[in-house]
């Protein structure tokens, strides 16, 4: 195997040389050998291995990254690819979750006032899998504008509901509670929808990039796998 600097792998990556000890450090590339006089060797084992670690990073988050990396280099392929496949499953999750409220939308907007529900704090946590607790949260932020009844329960009705699903949807992708509170009220002013259609095709976009980073993420940890990953040549 042909031997690098650590100056060699980092340089590839815009990374600093104390970036890459602190790669091996944390178990996410090989340990390296040394010098008679205390030197690091990398070898294109480890350029491998840092391309895996570095792609694997935007499509399943650090902490993954790191947990897939030290199950490979670990000898635990399956623990690996478990964590793949939960990345994957996720994301599936979140297209459906988008997809169902983006329907639920339509449909809701088209409900008439005589067959709105009213639900209790319980029954919306239930629908959505939240707590009562995040459903009080969003209403603090200004998301949710729940009725009380003469007893000072929170009653929701259908367009409550709607706007706790799309909560739930926009904090999955990553907004924060008062962008949602925008979202929301613009909504219940019937002349949102244009916000509402943007912060969604916007998240749209972000699962197709997630996607995408997870192909080449793929790409680079079948590399890592292969029998002789010295052989995988450097992306272009």
């Amino acid at each position: 195997m042909k031997s690098q600097r650590p100056v060699d792998l980092a340089r590839e990556h815009g990374l600093s040389t104390q970036a890459i000890r602190n790669y091996e450090a944390d178990g996410v590339l090989p340990p390296a050998a040394r010098t008679t006089s205390g030197y690091r060797i990398y070898t294109d084992a480890h350029a491998v291995a840092l391309r895996a670690f570095l792609a694997l990073i935007p499509a399943y988050g650090h902490a993954t990254a790191r947990t897939i990396m030290r199950a490979v280099l670990g000898g635990d392929p399956d623990t690996a690819l478990r964590a793949v496949d939960q990345g994957h499953a996720l994301l599936l999750r979140d297209r459906e979750t988008l997809d169902s409220v983006e329907i639920a939308i339509a449909i809701l907007s088209e409900i008439s006032p005589e067959k709105r529900v009213n639900l209790q704090i319980g029954e919306v946590a239930y629908r959505l899998g939240v707590t009562p607790a995040t459903l009080r949260k969003w209403e603090a932020a200004g998301i949710l504008t729940p009725r009380r009844d003469r007893t000072g329960q929170r009653v929701y009705d259908q367009d409550d509901l709607r706007d706790a699903q799309l909560a739930h949807l926009l904090r999955r992708g990553g907004y924060r509670l008062d962008h949602i509170a925008t979202v929301t009220a613009q909504v219940r002013a019937a002349d949102g929808t244009a916000a509402l259609a943007e912060s969604l095709a916007r998240w749209r976009q972000r699962l197709s990039a997630r996607g995408r980073d997870m192909l080449t993420a793929a790409a680079r940890l079948d590399a890592l796998l292969s029998p002789s990953p010295a052989a995988a040549s450097p992306p272009p």
